[in-house]
């Protein structure tokens, strides 16, 4: 592990080291006088993680609303792309880096040989810190390349403008604004799965056949990696107050992750799956979601169920799961949980 981490961190250093001195978004002398000029367009996020690639569905949507014509591929890691973006019209290729590009040297530079011969009417990169995100855009053939970075740093900032799947929306709003399209003023889209009827219908299938009886339920997520997982005794005690709470009215079911592990020793009724698409099915049929800032927090703010994202480590105003009535909670400043319980009557009651 140590050796992995050590030779990532080379690598990160290489990356930055060529992509230091890359110039900013260009903004062509030539405006699009028509969006449906635009045929081709590359979306460059290249992370393996559900969370991180859920965040720019938001942006894929403003993409495919600005050229309804143009088909999307992506640039990114690992096979998750491909069964979030399952339901989206638009999307073309899914152009997929290796997790470890010194045990796939060949595949490796295969995928920016790639990148480089493909011909592109505008290349797109998410995050302006990326620096393989920031390589894409420079080594590709594109009259439009989006580097992430803010064109114009005096335009007053929406309040939410740097939220992780909202800034590269507005972002790219202002990148338009300099190429001469008229720009969508309406809220940030929230992230989606998109899932089908079909797929819901499922999800709900699966929930009903956990209980015996019609009422509502509660989803719970207890898992997270790393430092955002909260303990073992962190959550009975929350458990113990939301049965206390909700369960003569609700159901509680705590949604395991890819571990199967419990923090509260799978002392509620469960519910496992390695499909995302049908984990997301069987939130998407739940009355509230609660955990811990983690990919499957954003599984389930991506099927529009409320969310209650409880943050430690993280940034909270960066990553809180927003719209139907979503909020996070910065549990370093609202250490009482029953300020949870009261949040989630809020949303329950509304």
């Amino acid at each position: 592990m140590k050796i992995s981490k050590n030779i990532n961190s080379i690598r990160r250093s290489i990356m930055r080291f060529f992509t230091k001195n890359m110039s900013t978004s260009k903004v062509s002398s030539k405006s699009i006088e028509d969006p449906a000029q635009i045929k081709k367009i590359l979306i460059c996020r290249p992370n393996a993680r559900l969370g991180n690639l859920l965040l720019i569905t938001p942006l894929i949507k403003e993409v495919s609303s600005t050229f309804p014509n143009a088909r999307i591929d992506l640039f990114v890691k690992g096979g998750l792309m491909r069964i979030i973006l399952k339901n989206y019209p638009q999307i073309g290729e899914i152009i997929v880096l290796p997790k470890k590009p010194f045990n796939h040297l060949f595949a490796y530079l295969r995928v920016w040989l790639n990148i480089k011969r493909k011909k592109y009417d505008m290349v797109l990169n998410v995050d302006k810190d990326s620096s393989s995100g920031r390589l894409a855009v420079e080594i590709s053939q594109a009259a439009y390349k989006f580097y992430g970075d803010i064109i114009n740093d005096e335009e007053v900032k929406q309040d939410d403008y740097h939220h992780i799947a909202k800034y590269p929306v507005y972002s790219f709003r202002e990148y338009l604004k300099a190429l001469g399209i008229a720009t969508n003023s309406n809220p940030v889209a929230t992230i989606d799965l998109e899932l089908s009827k079909e797929e819901i219908n499922q999800g709900r299938k699966i929930l009903n056949g956990k209980f015996e009886n019609q009422k509502q339920t509660i989803a719970i997520f207890t898992y997270a990696t790393s430092d955002k997982c909260y303990s073992e005794l962190w959550w009975t005690d929350f458990y113990e107050l939301l049965k206390r709470k909700y369960e003569r009215d609700y159901n509680i079911i705590e949604i395991l992750p890819l571990e199967n592990a419990s923090q509260i020793r799978f002392k509620a009724t469960s519910f496992y799956s390695k499909d995302i698409r049908e984990i997301g099915s069987v939130i998407a049929n739940t009355a509230i979601f609660i955990g811990a800032d983690s990919g499957i927090m954003h599984l389930a703010k991506s099927v529009h169920v409320p969310v209650v994202g409880l943050f430690s480590v993280s940034n909270c105003k960066k990553y809180e799961p927003y719209g139907d009535g979503s909020i996070g909670i910065d549990t370093n400043i609202k250490v009482n949980k029953n300020l949870y319980i009261l949040e989630m009557d809020r949303i329950l009651l509304r």
